[in-house]
């Protein structure tokens, strides 16, 4: 995840130099078919390698600083790389715990960093189809549980703001004791600084929101563009595009206004945990 973020930053400086993959190449003293392999993250790059390209590109600074820190990072493996997760997965996971915030509209489940253990169950063994054993539910669920940790246990913990629209919390998964649980816990997580929730109430008619779920993930790195994340059944859907990143955005911004606040959510959440 980190090198292909990184060979993305490479590709847009060259482009913004005005350079075509031919010209770097030629003035790097590189082959064409190098400069692409390492734009198209089809081989790894190192930070000597890093200090020409930025030379040439002429970044400088700060941000210069943190892409070579960055390269040398790179190749860090983490927790989840040691996890036989899909490709898709595992790139959302690495994501998810490099983002600062993270912005999301649940329209069909919980969020799973808001998911208790029992919701999270339900959810898995629905969408396996029953057809994995019991210990590969297990180890999912365990997966899904580790990555709430971004939320409490980060020196900087992700700022995560949600709306769910109000026929999730009618959906009923496993059964009433476990919404309850739900209910609760997502009222307990309210409670800390960097989490907010909103309800999309259904009188709230149509919204930006109708098209579907969609998160957008925020990084520290203003030189990385925001992401933005869209599950389906087979897969997932990274969009980068700026201009289509900020269409997210305006629609994210629209649906907080329409949503109810955070004071009636939480009030409607209370409600329901005491059904």
């Amino acid at each position: 995840m980190r090198e292909r973020r990184l060979a993305a930053e490479l590709r847009r400086l060259r482009e913004a130099s005005g350079l075509t993959l031919e010209e770097a190449a030629e003035q790097l003293g590189w082959s064409k078919t190098k400069l692409s392999r390492i734009e198209t993250v089809m081989r790894r790059v190192a930070a000597p390698e890093v200090q020409g390209i930025l030379d040439l590109y002429e970044v400088a600074g700060r941000r210069r600083d943190a892409l070579i820190t960055f390269t040398r990072t790179a190749r860090q493996r983490d927790w989840w790389d040691t996890e036989p997760l899909s490709t898709d997965y595992a790139t959302y996971i690495g994501l998810e715990a490099e983002a600062e915030a993270l912005s999301c509209y649940s329209m069909g489940l919980i969020h799973g960093l808001l998911q208790t253990e029992d919701y999270a169950r339900n959810v898995i063994k629905t969408g396996l189809m029953r057809f994995k054993p019991p210990s590969e539910v297990d180890r999912r669920v365990a997966v899904r549980m580790a990555r709430q940790a971004v939320l409490t246990e980060r020196e900087q913990p992700l700022r995560f703001w949600s709306i769910i629209d109000e026929a999730v919390l009618h959906r009923v998964c496993g059964s009433a004791e476990v919404m309850r649980a739900q209910f609760t816990r997502l009222l307990e997580l309210a409670e800390l600084p960097n989490v907010m929730l909103q309800v999309m109430p259904a009188t709230a008619g149509v919204h930006p929101g109708v098209a579907g779920s969609f998160s957008i993930l925020q990084f520290p790195e203003q030189y990385f563009p925001n992401v933005v994340y869209v599950e389906n059944v087979t897969g997932a859907l990274y969009i980068e595009d700026e201009g289509q990143v900020h269409t997210h955005d305006l629609a994210f911004e629209q649906m907080q206004a329409t949503a109810l606040g955070p004071d009636e959510s939480l009030t409607l959440l209370a409600r329901l945990a005491k059904q």
